[in-house]
């Protein structure tokens, strides 16, 4: 019987192919030459998963007869298990002519353990089913035998068939293991190929699964048997072994479960069909590492922590060690080196920009993240480096004349910690090399492979272009900020009267640093202008307008105008830059409005004169740490006004010892509270008046939330203190021609009192010629005033409006000498506006021991 079941399938073979010879063909165009395996235990023919599950399953005995039948051939071939169960297969196939070589093939299914091919089975109701048939020889205790029998339609996966070709599932099949158990789960019968696992014949037969697998698989498969039994239906269970002769090499399993049934329709056993999908599982494990590349690597613009975070995903899910060494410019965001290789034998310094380890403490390096590190010449390393290629050492070779013996402290650590497999894949990014990330296995005795390397360079790729992103970003950042802080002011100077400290603190945005500024102005007669702004938006065009709206304000300020003035100026200057960006239609706008507040302060009279359009009014703190923000117009933003909107000044005495504080929003406002909140937590930071300057500066800096901010934060703080009255003097003269010498006696008399007699012919000149000026183009009283502070002012005010202008008086010319010589005689002079008139002033230099 069992040689007529084999010969009915030989003839399907035979009307196949049209004569036996053609078998080996026909077999080749099923699963293709390459994928034929040389395993002699059975023709192992890979089997799809999805194949398996599908799969209708009968067992034959060695006589041909149907021993037990399964519920999907019930379904796929219409007998019931009472129809086919004690009865000759031939039941279901249709009888065939004979053909030349049946015997030849019967035999060679016989060694080989089995077959496989299609053949046309008789459906119950007389229809003839064209399926793919694989054939199994099963093997009992001592030397009986079986067959398993699965029939599976071919129309199930002829939708995968292109052009006649294989569909891909049936290329990716692997061998079937199988076996039978009774009801008590008791092995049976198995084939050959069921020892895959590393679990011997002997130690299957008459015994259950948990006595030759760990407890927990052992249970979730017998679990998984026991359900098909009571159910009669079929399961699919992934498990995972680890075979004796290497029980840390992991081995992942699908089998199938198949209740089998006797004639009464009872359940006879279980039968289970196993594949190893280690492969599979290692190509499931790739992906969802790529899966995880794309979440886990570039989370930030940070060149180092993009480097980290690389080496963390590798290891362990690739690597038991991995290294990241960048380029030592890379981290400062500038362009790697455009040659990669060494220079005169020495080597090139990299530094270590992520370290990872499966042991604690990574003791496997000889550098910590961020040391730099030096790259051995004649190493794969360099190599590498040199020519953007990947270098794969499946075993690290250790032998004397290596390039690992040339570099003792590494071969150190490959012995102590037994490194024996290595990968180097370079970081490139846009035709240049970033750096290089190496690989390496100790614990895990699995050399690397190609496809190891595959994943490694695909992990690297994705790791460079965040690389390469966070390098342009960093570059981008350190050059906006070398800008803004090259237009901030490196030192505040304001005078004897005013001390002063600054912070900036750029927005920890993409965008990088903003337009915000601040200033201190030394202004003639020992006066001092503050100045904060902010322009509106981030990145390099907020810090360059920020620098050409700082340059206007000081060339306002050497105008020596008063605050409100100064802003309408500043306004139209605005106005006049956005107008210039709009015409140029290709370019972003560099201006989008800015805000501003300009002070000046006079430590003669206290008087602390205060203008600002749209800015946050400045604090100001007693000598006792109250805080006040005085009752300012708020203006409006430079550039929006359209000139309409004047600006008003306000005046405020300030008490000795006083402190101003000028900031910027961002300092008081954020996306979770109300201004009002960051005002008083301002105010909180600054009632503490003991403290110096750069410690208030610290302590008003940390009030800033700790979350992201949405904005940049300027701060300038200034502590005021009133000129002491033994240093200034004034007197108010008659508008007569022969005050001109009561004037510079009244001088010399004050000037030998404070020491300066060397002074005295220069100062007399010059008071001369200022108040003969008041006199003759000046109206009102006039007041002449000597201040002594970093240099010596003189100082004539008068009521009248004429400004005086220097003038090159001709040959012939009686008039027009007089500020020409001033500016001989001077360091300084120039002229303002002042309440009620004009006031007209020249310095000088004072000895430097004053």
């Amino acid at each position: 019987m069992r040689r007529e079941v084999v010969r009915s399938f030989a003839q399907r073979m035979v009307r196949t192919c049209g004569q036996t010879r053609a078998y080996g063909r026909v077999a080749k165009h099923l699963i293709g030459a390459t994928m034929m395996s040389t395993d002699q235990a059975t023709l192992r023919e890979p089997l799809g998963l999805r194949e398996i599950s599908d799969a209708a399953i009968a067992v034959i005995d060695a006589q041909g007869t149907v021993v037990a039948w399964t519920q999907a051939a019930q379904h796929l071939v219409g007998y019931c298990a009472e129809d086919v169960v004690g009865r000759s297969a031939a039941l279901v196939l249709p009888s065939s002519e004979e053909a030349l070589g049946i015997s030849a093939f019967a035999e060679q299914c016989r060694a080989q353990g089995g077959w496989s091919g299609t053949a046309a089975v008789r459906h119950r109701d007389g229809r003839t089913l064209e399926l793919s048939v694989r054939l199994w020889l099963l093997w009992g205790q001592g030397t009986a035998h079986r067959w398993l029998v699965s029939l599976t339609d071919i129309g199930a996966f002829s939708s995968g068939m292109i052009n006649g070709s294989v569909p891909e599932s049936l290329l990716a099949r692997a061998p079937v293991g199988i076996s039978i158990r009774d009801p008590q789960l008791r092995c049976t019968w198995m084939n050959h190929t069921m020892e895959h696992d590393g679990i011997s014949r002997d130690r299957r037969f008459g015994r259950r699964l948990k006595d030759s697998l760990p407890g927990f698989e052992a249970e979730a498969l017998e679990a998984v048997m026991r359900q098909v039994l009571a159910s009669g239906t079929s399961a699919v269970h992934e498990y995972r072994a680890w075979p004796p002769e290497d029980p840390r090499r992991e081995r992942a399993f699908s089998a199938s479960f198949f209740c089998l049934q006797d004639a009464d329709g009872q359940a006879l056993g279980v039968c289970s069909l196993t594949v190893d999908v280690t492969s599979n599982q290692r190509v499931r494990e790739r992906l969802a590492v790529l899966s995880q590349a794309s979440t886990r690597i570039g989370s930030t613009l940070d060149v180092m922590q993009t480097a980290q975070e690389l080496a963390g995903l590798a290891v362990p899910l690739l690597a038991d060690y991995v290294t990241v060494d960048l380029a030592e410019s890379v981290p400062l965001g500038k362009e790697p080196p455009a040659q990669n290789d060494t220079t005169y034998g020495r080597p090139r310094v990299f530094r270590r920009a992520g370290l990872a380890s499966i042991h604690p403490g990574v003791p496997e390096s000889t550098f910590a993240r961020g040391e730099t590190i030096s790259v051995p010449p004649n190493s794969p390393l360099a190599s590498a480096l040199r020519t953007g290629r990947s270098h794969l050492e499946p075993v690290l070779d250790t032998t004397p004349g290596t390039w690992v013996d040339r570099d003792p402290a590494r071969a150190q650590k490959i012995r102590e910690n037994g490194i024996h497999s290595l990968m180097i894949v370079p970081i490139r990014a846009r035709h240049s090399v970033l750096g290089v990330a190496v690989f390496v296995r100790t614990e895990d005795p699995t050399p690397f492979q190609q496809d190891d390397l595959l994943l490694a360079e695909e992990l690297v790729t994705r790791a460079a272009l965040s690389l390469d992103n966070a390098r342009q970003y960093a570059r981008e950042r350190s050059t906006a900020l070398a800008l803004q802080r090259n237009l901030l002011p490196h030192r505040l100077r304001g005078g004897v009267a005013v001390e002063a400290a600054g912070r900036y603190l750029p927005a920890d945005t993409d965008a990088g640093v903003g337009g915000d500024w601040f200033d201190v102005i030394p202004l003639p007669c020992a006066r001092v202008a503050f100045v904060v702004g902010d322009v509106v938006g981030h990145g390099i065009n907020a810090a360059v307008t920020m620098g050409r709206l700082r340059t206007a304000v000081r060339t306002l300020a050497d105008l020596d105008l008063p605050p409100d003035e100064l802003l309408s100026h500043l306004d139209d200057s605005v106005r006049r830059l956005t107008g210039e960006d709009d015409d140029a239609s290709d370019q972003i706008p560099a201006i989008m409005g800015a805000t501003c507040v300009y002070v000046v302060y006079d430590p003669v009279t206290r008087q602390c004169t205060m203008a600002r359009a749209g800015h946050p009014p400045p604090a100001i703190v007693d000598a006792q740490g109250q805080v006040t923000f005085p009752d300012l117009p708020t203006g409006v933003p430079l550039g929006l006004g359209l000139g309409l909107v004047p600006f008003d000044a306000v005046e405020v005495e300030l008490p000795e010892g006083s402190l101003l504080a000028f900031y910027t929003d961002g300092l008081v406002e954020s996306r979770d509270d109300d201004i009002e909140v960051g005002m008083h937590r301002l105010g909180t930071a600054l009632s503490q008046p003991e403290q110096s300057l750069e410690d208030l500066c610290s302590s008003v800096m940390e009030t800033v939330p700790a979350q992201a901010a949405s904005d940049d934060v300027a701060l300038l703080l200034a502590r005021v203190h009133a000129l002491k009255p033994a240093h200034t003097v004034s007197w108010d003269l008659p508008t007569e021609p022969v005050v001109v010498s009561d004037a510079r006696h009244l001088a010399a008399h004050q000037l030998s009192a404070w020491g300066l007699e060397h002074l005295v012919p220069t100062t007399e000149l010059i008071i001369s010629e200022l108040v003969t000026n008041a006199i003759h183009h000046g109206a009102g009283p006039i007041r002449l005033r000597l201040i002594k502070h970093q240099v010596l002012t003189c100082e004539v005010f008068d009521s009248g409006k004429c400004y005086p202008r220097l003038r090159h008086a001709r040959m012939a010319d009686e008039n027009g000498r007089g500020l020409f010589l001033i500016a001989q005689l001077s360091s300084k002079w120039g002229s303002r506006s002042a309440t009620g008139g004009k006031l007209v002033w020249a310095d000088q230099e004072l000895p430097s021991k004053l």
